[in-house]
């Protein structure tokens, strides 16, 4: 255990970007699993709905350095393909 203030100050900042940073990734995920489950059950509505809110999320996270450029490309690209494809 830290026995210096500003130690003890550091991990109480680390804790809480760890949880943030968590709490981020945790959202990115469900978002892109929420998208492909709308687009798996044919709801089209839904399926755009959630795929901007997963992009707002995946460029969050890669703004803040949580995903890397060219995994939030490919993901934000992946799924947008298969919800045009979904809107022929």
């Amino acid at each position: 255990m830290a026995n210096i203030k500003s130690a003890k100050k550091a991990i109480k900042v680390t804790k809480k970007v760890t949880a943030n940073n968590h709490e981020l990734k945790a959202r990115v995920k469900n978002s892109i699993k929420a998208v492909e489950k709308a687009v798996s059950s044919g709801d089209k509505e839904l399926a755009n709905k959630t795929l901007k809110t997963m992009q707002k999320n995946v460029d969050k996270a890669q703004a803040k350095g949580l995903v890397k450029k060219n995994t939030a490309a490919r993901e934000k690209s992946r799924l947008n393909n298969k919800v045009k494809e979904m809107n022929k």
